[in-house]
């Protein structure tokens, strides 16, 4: 659980300081995803 909530705060300040626009949300939401997922498929 503490891993997630580290996953999720990471995320938010790489989403607030790496995009400036709305293509680089999209990219970071989908980076993020994957980490995701991959996480995922670890377990």
């Amino acid at each position: 659980m503490k891993q997630i909530a580290s996953l999720c705060a990471l995320f938010v300040v790489l989403l607030l300081t790496g995009c400036n626009t709305v293509k680089g949300v999209g990219q970071d939401v989908q980076k993020a995803g994957q980490v995701l997922e991959d996480a995922a498929r670890k377990r």
